[in-house]
C-alpha cells in the first residue's frame, strides 16, 4: 500500500463490482444509499470523535474562517442528517465511499480509502438490532470472497458497570468511561484513584511546574486561571476515595482477552468475590455468542477483549471487528458497534439508538486475492 494511492483500470472495475455485490445487499435488507459531503464542519468530528480520530483529521480553513475537514468518518455526516431531516425510525442507511485520515507514524497507509458500511438507528430493540449488524456484515464479508475470518468483540456497558460501582462524583465516571479506549491513559487514572488521597500541591509547586513547562496558558484562560483550576483539581482529587477492591477488579479486567467462552468465565470469577453486579452485560454477552454460533462463525475464531473500544469516543456497548490476512499478516476488515447517545450529541431531542458497521473495502479486496492465490 502506498500513502497516495491511483487507481487504475482494474484496480477501479474490481472496487465498483465489490461496492455493486455489497450496496445490492444493502438494499436487498432495506437499507437506502446515501453519500455525505466530502468536505464537512470540522467540529462535528473534533468534538465527537475523540483524541485518536482527531490527530487523525485532515482539517483546513475557508475564506470566512470557517474551520472544515476531509470527512474521517460517514457514521457521523450520516447520523447529523438523520437528525435535522428529523428521520423517521427505525432508519436503515448505507453509504459507500473515500474517507480520509492521516496516518502518524505509518506512512506506507493510504491517507485516502474506500469504506462502506451500515447504519441502523432507532431500533428500540437493541438485540435485535445487534443480530442484524452482526448477520449483514457477515453476509457481506461471505459475499466479497471471505468467509473465512476471525470475530474480535467487546463491551463497554460491562466497564460502565464496574465503574458505576465506584462511589465518585458523576463527571468522574463520565471521565472514566469517555476514555476507556485509551490504552495506559484509563488505567493511569484507576492507579491513582486506588493510591488513596494524597497531599495538596501548593500554589507555588503548581507555578513551578508551569514554569518548568515554559508553555504559554491555554486559549481563553489566564496563567491565574489554569492555576486556579489546578487547585480544584488537586483538591477534589484528594477528596476521592473509591474502593479499592473495586479497582483491582476493574484493573484486573483489562487484562482479559482470549476465546469469548473462556473470558466469560474470567469475568463471573473476577466480579463475584466483589460483589458487583453485571448480570445485565453479562447476560447480553452470553446472548451475542448464541447469535454469532447462530450465524455460522466457529466460536474458536470468536475472542471476547475486555479493554476494547475502537478508538472511537462515541462508543457506548457492544463493538467488534472482523479480521482476515493479506501478505503483511492479520488485516482488519470490518468493524462497528453501538453508539446510542451519538445522536443526541448531534441535536435529537430524546434518545435514538444506534449501532452500524463499516466495511474497509479495499483492505477485502487484497485479502481475498492473497487468500485466493495462499
Amino acid at each position: 500500500m502506498v500513502a497516495f494511492p491511483f487507481y487504475d483500470a482494474g484496480a477501479i472495475e474490481a472496487l465498483n463490482a465489490q461496492a455493486d455485490t455489497l450496496l445490492k445487499l444493502f438494499a436487498a435488507r432495506g437499507y437506502t444509499r446515501e453519500e455525505p459531503s466530502v468536505l464537512q464542519p470540522a467540529d462535528i468530528f473534533l468534538d465527537r470523535s475523540g483524541e485518536e480520530i482527531r490527530r487523525r483529521t485532515f482539517t483546513l480553513t475557508d475564506p470566512s474562517g470557517r474551520e472544515l475537514c476531509l470527512r474521517p468518518d460517514l457514521t457521523i455526516p450520516i447520523c447529523k442528517h438523520a437528525v435535522d431531516t428529523k428521520a423517521s425510525y427505525p432508519a436503515r442507511l448505507c453509504y459507500n465511499g473515500i474517507v480520509f485520515r492521516y496516518q502518524p507514524n505509518r506512512p506506507h497507509r493510504p491517507v485516502q480509502f474506500f469504506q462502506a458500511g451500515v447504519e441502523l438507528l432507532g431500533l428500540l430493540d437493541s438485540a435485535a438490532g445487534e443480530e442484524e449488524i452482526l448477520s449483514l456484515t457477515f453476509e457481506a464479508a461471505r459475499a466479497a470472497g471471505l468467509g473465512d475470518f476471525d470475530l474480535r468483540f467487546g463491551d463497554l456497558a460491562l466497564f460502565g458497570a464496574l465503574v458505576d460501582a465506584l462511589e465518585l462524583p458523576p463527571h468522574w465516571r463520565q471521565r472514566l468511561k469517555r476514555h476507556f479506549w485509551r490504552t495506559g491513559y484509563v488505567e493511569t487514572l484507576l492507579q491513582r484513584l486506588g493510591q488513596g488521597p494524597k497531599a495538596i500541591p501548593s500554589r507555588s509547586e503548581i507555578e513551578a511546574q508551569l514554569d518548568a513547562q515554559s508553555a504559554a496558558p491555554p486559549a481563553g484562560r489566564t496563567r491565574a486561571e489554569v492555576i486556579a483550576r489546578a487547585l480544584d483539581r488537586a483538591a477534589e482529587a484528594t477528596a476521592l476515595r473509591p474502593d479499592p477492591a473495586i479497582v483491582g477488579v476493574i484493573t484486573k479486567l483489562f487484562g482479559i482477552s482470549g476465546h469469548a467462552q473462556d473470558a466469560a468465565a474470567h469475568i463471573r470469577a473476577l466480579v463475584r468475590p466483589a460483589g458487583i453486579g453485571v448480570g445485565a452485560p453479562m447476560a447480553a454477552m452470553d446472548a451475542r455468542l448464541k447469535t454469532i454460533t447462530a450465524l455460522g462463525v466457529d466460536p474458536a475464531r470468536v475472542r471476547f477483549t475486555a479493554h476494547f473500544g475502537r478508538n472511537m469516543e462515541y462508543y457506548t456497548g457492544f463493538v467488534f471487528e472482523l479480521w482476515s490476512r493479506d501478505k503483511e499478516g492479520p488485516v482488519e476488515i470490518a468493524g462497528g458497534g453501538r453508539y446510542d447517545t451519538l445522536m443526541e450529541t448531534l441535536g435529537a431531542k430524546k434518545l435514538v439508538t444506534a449501532i452500524g458497521c463499516a466495511l474497509r473495502t479495499e483492505r477485502m479486496l487484497v485479502a481475498r486475492r492473497f487468500l485466493e492465490g495462499a
